[in-house]
């Protein structure tokens, strides 16, 4: 198998875990609060991919039933979201 085909195949949990590195780099800048919130928006994301994308084209994605996937990363990146924006800054900026 190719690399591109590899990607292809790939694609909707490569874009989730591309945006939790894109956290992940925040959290590691001492930047927690804004790294919990876009770790949230990764989840929301994944809820999309899952929501629109087929079976097959959802890969990894794809772990229970489409609406039990959607409905449980809807919930959980919505409760992150909302718990990092909720969280009182302590001072900081």
């Amino acid at each position: 198998m190719t690399a591109g085909a590899l990607v292809k195949r790939n694609f909707a949990i490569l874009v989730v875990l591309a945006v939790i590195v894109a956290a992940l780099v925040l959290v590691a800048a001492d930047r927690w609060r804004r790294g919990a919130l876009v770790f949230g928006a990764a989840v929301l994301v994944a809820a999309v991919l899952r929501l629109v994308l087929s079976e097959e084209q959802a890969g990894l994605l794809a772990v229970r039933g489409k609406p039990f996937d959607v409905t449980a990363l809807t919930a959980v990146g919505g409760a992150i979201v909302w718990l990092a924006i909720s969280i009182d800054p302590l001072g900081t900026g």
